[in-house]
């Protein structure tokens, strides 16, 4: 059982503990923060409910529509943690079928003035065997909230046969996924983007139906695709149309991205690397609004990329999403971010005479 009275006493002290966080190298923060998590050192929150919030998505009932993004639990150490800080739902991920180091470091940066990071980080994560194993114990421990859980794919740098690495993973990890995100859009594994190119797409997406139909009746997960969001206009055109041909199940908008939008400190212009935060709010609000009216309102999207209040939440749902994630506003805001959000997302839907999120949903296509 956890301690309350420690919960308590974390909570209130985090702005400290985000500034001691903030005073460590970048990965190194991460990794603290993930042990604390792994170790119940995080502040329990119980939200108070708000129907109005609540979906049923591929059959997947969600308390609240604000996710972490993949990224942070890469391994699947803190899924219940995760969970107890708020979220609605936990992807986890990337991983790859084998251990992968990544890229050398330093491959994490803050651009604090910008509230934004840049990362290339390169799949690091401990493979299949690692993952599924934390999983299986999160599942087993039961108790505390149980959120729908996402995991997020990749494939191993080395490989020849990306089909196959991310076949893989989802017959290794599918049966236990509420949905199955396919990363070909990380900016960090060379040749990766090059998958979401019409003819190698459209093989993909059908390889990875067929891998899944192999799998046990009733263990079958919604399959997601993760984009870019530097795609041209008539590549991001042919997969909205793959999508909707294939019957997809969603897809999230958006990745990292590799431009520097104005306002960039200039030392940071040249690093190499995936931006987010607050810089890619427009470019992938945009591009989410894009991929709804592509796909003509069919398919539920998750908006994701520069979200840090309640009124950026809105605005991706009234662009079409119907789930929400966040990653970098956590390490400028903390945790208490989490309920800042649906609250304010909550009165955003509220005044605008929305009874449900579900009716906000692309309201600025309407």
């Amino acid at each position: 059982m956890k301690n309350k009275a420690l919960n308590w006493l974390f909570a209130a002290a985090e702005p400290g503990v985000l500034g001691l966080l903030r005073g460590l190298e970048p990965e190194v923060a991460h990794n603290v923060s993930v042990w604390a998590l792994r170790h119940g050192l995080a502040p329990l929150r119980d939200l108070p409910p708000r129907p109005a919030l609540t979906q049923r998505l591929w059959g997947v009932e969600f308390e609240n529509p604000l996710g972490i993004a993949a990224g942070y639990d890469k391994n699947a150490e803190v899924i219940g943690g995760l969970a107890d800080l708020g979220f609605g739902f936990v992807e986890v991920g990337s991983v790859t079928p084998r251990p992968q180091k990544g890229n050398p470091r330093p491959r994490l940066f803050r651009l604090r003035r910008s509230r934004a990071v840049i990362n290339r980080m390169g799949f690091n994560n401990d493979g299949l065997d690692r993952v599924e194993a934390n999983i299986k114990a999160w599942k087993r421990r039961g108790g505390g909230r149980q959120p729908p859980l996402g995991i997020n794919l990749g494939k191993n740098k080395d490989s020849k046969d990306a089909l196959a690495d991310y076949a893989e993973g989802l017959s290794r990890l599918g049966r236990y996924a509420d949905y199955v995100a396919v990363n070909v859009s990380s900016p960090n594994t060379p040749g990766l983007r090059d998958l979401q190119a019409a003819e190698s797409l459209d093989a993909l997406i059908a390889g990875l139906q067929e891998a899944r139909g192999a799998l046990p009746e009733g263990f079958r997960p919604p399959l997601l695709l993760k984009i870019a969001p530097d795609l041209e206009p008539s590549a991001l055109a042919d997969i909205a149309a793959i999508a909707l041909a294939r019957d997809l199940d969603g897809l999230i908008v958006s990745n990292t991205t590799l431009a520097r939008p104005d306002g960039i400190d200039p030392k940071w212009r040249q690093e190499a690397g995936g931006l987010s935060g607050a810089p890619l709010f427009t470019l992938s609000t945009q591009v989410l609004a894009e991929a709804y009216r592509l796909t003509e309102g069919r398919l539920p999207l998750i908006g994701v990329g520069g979200i840090g209040s309640g009124r950026d939440a809105y605005a991706k749902v009234r662009a079409g999403a119907s789930l929400l994630q966040i990653y970098t506003a956590l390490v400028y805001e903390g945790s208490g971010l989490i309920p800042r959000i649906l609250e304010d997302l909550a009165a955003c839907l509220e005044k605008d005479g929305f009874e449900t999120l579900s009716q906000a949903v692309g309201a600025d296509h309407r």
